[in-house]
C-alpha cells in the first residue's frame, strides 16, 4: 500500500460545508484520504506526520476561473499599466501616471534594443485614466519612426501603434475594416480597436502577445505567479490548442515541481479553422492529455463583445454614459448563436465573454435556443465577465442552469472611470453584481483575467467583499458579499464553473490533496485586510511546492 502523509496545520478551512474546519489532513497517492484531528488519523494506520504546516493555516488550492497563460511571458515586454504591478520575479514596475510616463518608458526600451528592425512592444496601457485624450500615432512617433511600436491595452481589446506600423502592416486612409480609429481628415489615428482591425498588426509581428503564453519560459513564469498567489488551477482562456502550444502545456505540466494545473479553453483567432474542425482538435487533445492530472481541456471560448472601458462593449439603453457609440459584436450577433449551438449540441462547455448588458442578452438567447434544440442537463455555460447583468438576467441565467463568472477586480482598478465615463451612477453601482447572482442562485466565480489584472484571488475576494474603488470610494455598497461567500467564489464556486468541483475546490476525501497556505485565517482578519493575507506557499497532489514567501 501506498504511504500516507498527514499534513498538520494550525487549522484547516476545508470548504466542505459538512465539516468546515479541521487539523490534520491525511494524503496518499495524491489524493486526501482523510480530514479531521490528528485521533481520526490513528484509524489509517501508519502514516508520516508533516508538521511544518503546524503554525499556519490550509485552504483548499485556490482556483483562478478566467486567467491567461500570457501573463507570465508578457513580462518579458515593458509593462505601461497606470497602476504599480509585480512581475514573477519581484520587481515592481511603477505606474505611468500620464502620456509623456508612457513615452519615457518606451523611449528607454528602444534604446535597449539592439536589433534596429525589430518591433517594440509594450503593454497594459489604458487611456480611460487620462481623461478624454486618447493616444495617437504623434505621441509615438516620439519613441520611433523606423521600427514598429505597439503598445497592448489592459484590455487586450485595443492597441496603439505608430506610423512605422501602419505603414508595415499595410493599414491606410483606405483600409475598411471596422474598428480602425481616424482623426478627422480619415488617416488612422493609430488606435485599432478589436481583433479585425489588430489583425493586420500581430499578424506583422507574430502575434507575439499571444506567443508569450505559449512557450515552456513562459508556462513556467506563470507557475511561479499561481505559486505567489496561491493558484493551484487556473485556466486559459483563450487557446487555439494548436500543437506548439499542446506540447508546451504537455511538457511544462509533465515536470515534477510545476505547481498549477491548467484548463485551456479553446478559441480560433485567426479564422483557420471552422467549428467542426475546432471540435475535432479539442477532442484529438482530450485524447492525447488523457492520465495528466495537470492539464484538462474541454472548454470552448466565445467572444461576443469587447470591453466597457474601451468602449467597445455591446451595451442595452441608455448606452454610454458619456454619449460614445456603442461597442463591436465581435462575433456578429447570427454567427455568435450558431457558435453556441454548435459547441453545445458537440457537448463541450462554453464559456462567453459578455462584458456589455446586450452582449449578455444574447448570449442567454443563444443558449436558450441551443437548449431548446439539444437539451442537455448540468451543462455549465459560464457568462465571463457578465459586468451590466441585471437581476432579470441573473434570474434567467438561473433558470437556464448558466452559471457567473464576475470580474469583480474592475471595481477596484476601473470603478471611478465607470462611474464618470462609461456607466454612470445606478449602473456604476450594480457592475459585477455579486450579491444579486448570489440571491438569484446563479452558480458564482469571480476573477482577475490576468493579466488584465494581477492573478490574485484573495484580492479578487478583497474586491467582492469591500467594493473599493481605487479612491478608496465604495461603489455599489448592496453588491457586497459576505468573506465565506467570496472564498467560496475563488474555490468551490471556480471549480464548479471548470466542471472540476468533483476533484478541487475544497478539502474532502477523494479530492486531490491541493492546498493554499496562509499565515493567517481570512475569517479571522476584518474584511478590509483580506487582500493582505499572505500566501506561505502551496500544496499540489500531496506535494508542497517551494515557499512563496
Amino acid at each position: 500500500m501506498s504511504p500516507i502523509t498527514v499534513f498538520q496545520a494550525r487549522q484547516i478551512l476545508t470548504m466542505n460545508p459538512r465539516q468546515p474546519h479541521a487539523t490534520h489532513v491525511a494524503v496518499r497517492e495524491g489524493c486526501i484520504l482523510g480530514v479531521g484531528d490528528l485521533a481520526r488519523m490513528q484509524a489509517f494506520g501508519d502514516f508520516t506526520l508533516d508538521t511544518r504546516y503546524a503554525d499556519q493555516v490550509l485552504m483548499p488550492g485556490l482556483v483562478e476561473g478566467h486567467s491567461h497563460l500570457m501573463a507570465g511571458g508578457l513580462w518579458k515586454f515593458s509593462f505601461v499599466g497606470f497602476h504599480a504591478r509585480t512581475s514573477p520575479d519581484g520587481r515592481v514596475w511603477e505606474g505611468c501616471r500620464n502620456f509623456d510616463e508612457v513615452i519615457a518608458r518606451l523611449r528607454a526600451a528602444d534604446a535597449a534594443l539592439t536589433d534596429p528592425q525589430a518591433p517594440l512592444l509594450a503593454w497594459g496601457f489604458d487611456p480611460l485614466f487620462f481623461g478624454t485624450e486618447r493616444m495617437t500615432v504623434e505621441h509615438l512617433d516620439q519613441v520611433s519612426t523606423t521600427r514598429p511600436v505597439v503598445i497592448l491595452h489592459a484590455s487586450q481589446h485595443l492597441m496603439n501603434v505608430n506610423r512605422a506600423a501602419l505603414a508595415a502592416a499595410g493599414i491606410d486612409r483606405d483600409t475598411d475594416i471596422e474598428g480602425i480609429a481616424r482623426f478627422a481628415d480619415g488617416e488612422p489615428s493609430g488606435e485599432l480597436q478589436e481583433f479585425a482591425a489588430m489583425f493586420p498588426i500581430t499578424r506583422l509581428v507574430g502575434n507575439i502577445f499571444r506567443i508569450t503564453g505559449s512557450s515552456p519560459e513562459s508556462l513556467r513564469l506563470f507557475g511561479q505567479m499561481a505559486r505567489l498567489a496561491g493558484v493551484t488551477t487556473a485556466t486559459d482562456l483563450v487557446n487555439d490548442l494548436a500543437e506548439p502550444n499542446h506540447a508546451a502545456m504537455m511538457q511544462v505540466t509533465g515536470e515534477p515541481g510545476f505547481p498549477v494545473r491548467l484548463v485551456p479553453a479553446y478559441l480560433c483567432l485567426d479564422g483557420s479553422l471552422n467549428r467542426a474542425q475546432g471540435a475535432a482538435r479539442i477532442r484529438q487533445r482530450q485524447a492525447e492529455a488523457e492520465g495528466n492530472a495537470k492539464l484538462h481541456y474541454g472548454l470552448v471560448k466565445i467572444v461576443a463583445d469587447g470591453s466597457i472601458q474601451g468602449f467597445t462593449a455591446r451595451l442595452r439603453w441608455p448606452g454610454y454614459h458619456n454619449g460614445a457609440p456603442n461597442g463591436i459584436w465581435i462575433l456578429p450577433p447570427a454567427e455568435l448563436k450558431a457558435a453556441i449551438r454548435d459547441f453545445h449540441a458537440q457537448g463541450f462547455q462554453l464559456h462567453i465573454h459578455t462584458n456589455g448588458d446586450e452582449a449578455t442578452e444574447l448570449a442567454l438567447d443563444g443558449i436558450e435556443e441551443a437548449l431548446a434544440a439539444h437539451p442537455r442537463a448540468d451543462h455549465r455555460h459560464t457568462l465571463q465577465h457578465c459586468q451590466m447583468a441585471d437581476a432579470a438576467q441573473f434570474r434567467r441565467m438561473a433558470t437556464l442552469g448558466v452559471c457567473a463568472n464576475l470580474f469583480a477586480n474592475h471595481i477596484y482598478y476601473w470603478g471611478e472611470a465607470h462611474l464618470a465615463q462609461t456607466m454612470g451612477p445606478d449602473r456604476a453601482f450594480r457592475m459585477d453584481a455579486c450579491a444579486t447572482a448570489l440571491a438569484h442562485g446563479v452558480p458564482l466565480a469571480i476573477h482577475s483575467d490576468a493579466p488584465i489584472t494581477p492573478l490574485a484571488p484573495l484580492f479578487t475576494a478583497w474586491c467582492a467583499v469591500n467594493r473599493l474603488t481605487s479612491s478608496g470610494r465604495v461603489l455599489g455598497e448592496a453588491e457586497r458579499i459576505g468573506v465565506p461567500e467570496a472564498l467560496w467564489a475563488i474555490t468551490q464556486g471556480a471549480a464548479y464553473t471548470l466542471g472540476l468541483d468533483d476533484r478541487i475546490g475544497s478539502i474532502e476525501v477523494g479530492k486531490w490533496a491541493d492546498f493554499c497556505v496562509l499565515h493567517e485565517s481570512p475569517l479571522a482578519v476584518a474584511p478590509e485586510a483580506l487582500k493582505d493575507l499572505r500566501v506561505a506557499g502551496t500544496v499540489i497532489g500531496g506535494v508542497p511546492t517551494e515557499a512563496a514567501t
